[in-house]
């Protein structure tokens, strides 16, 4: 019965649109050291929401720029080229993110929210933790609930198993998985796999949720973990799963983060979410 379900889920997820070929296109340009500005520019006016998207974000308090940036050509020389190719991410996840999630019982723009929050949560670790800036751990973070959007309809379809299973007192996702052969951490992972990301950022977000599961261990990993979580307890991007999360014990050891540490960045996490909230 499981195996059917799961084999359904898969199904649909095979039809899932991937990334905008404009999208693909900007992020592979902002990779080439020999590309300009005015090369970034011309792609995105070929798609005008990501534009609107990625200036909406630019524009945000997060960012502390003093001035108003109207144009990609403002944003590159106000953020420069490896934070743009971050936003340009994060754009494109608004994009397919921004609505209501059923099953989880997340209005329009709250999962994209809880995606940035943990992104900027875990750059907040990394400094915190002097861990050299990662592309990967960001983008990591930003994907790490993509699974939610397959996975919301079959939720929706046997909520009231998984939250029989659930007041058990295990975890929401792993009460996905007794019931519907998988979970959105699984889910998630088979998506990005396919859309042929690095492993690594698979494998951080496949075990995001229980990092001491995962074949090995890695900072990455850990680090989206912990971020994952430490926005959940503060409740950005509670939904149907409530609250029944603490960061992993080994975790917190693997990366020697103090309680004092967690402390400091949820705090901030908070007043970073306060700044993000224009951009939503």
């Amino acid at each position: 019965m499981k195996q059917g379900k799961k084999r359904e889920i898969i199904s649909k997820m095979k039809s899932f649109p991937s990334m905008s070929g404009i999208a693909a296109k900007v992020l592979k340009l902002l990779d080439d050291p020999d590309a300009g500005a005015g090369q970034v520019e011309q792609l995105l006016k070929q798609d005008p929401s990501l534009t609107a998207n990625l200036l909406k974000l630019t524009n945000s308090a997060y960012f502390g720029i003093p001035s108003k940036v109207g144009s990609v050509r403002h944003a590159i020389a106000m953020l420069g080229w490896k934070r743009l190719s971050k936003l340009v991410m994060a754009a494109c996840v608004s994009a397919i993110t921004d609505r209501q999630i059923p099953g989880y019982d997340l209005p329009p723009g709250v999962l994209w929210q809880h995606s940035v929050a943990v992104s900027v949560t875990a750059e907040g670790l990394m400094r915190e933790l002097k861990i050299a800036e990662s592309d990967e751990i960001f983008t990591a973070a930003l994907l790490h609930d993509l699974g939610k959007l397959i996975l919301g309809g079959f939720v929706e379809k046997d909520l009231e198993e998984i939250e029989k299973v659930a007041a058990r007192g295990i975890p929401f996702q792993m009460a996905e998985q007794e019931v519907l052969g998988t979970d959105h951490a699984e889910i998630g992972a088979l998506m990005l796999e396919s859309w042929s990301f690095p492993p690594s950022l698979v494998a951080a977000v496949r075990w995001h949720h229980d990092p001491d599961s995962a074949p090995e261990t890695s900072a990455m990993t850990d680090i989206v973990h912990v971020a994952n979580v430490l926005c959940l307890m503060i409740g950005i991007g509670i939904g149907v799963e409530g609250l029944h999360y603490e960061p992993s014990v080994s975790a917190t050891k693997r990366l020697g983060i103090k309680p004092t540490q967690l402390e400091l960045i949820a705090s901030q996490t908070l007043e970073w979410a306060k700044e993000l909230a224009d951009a939503v």
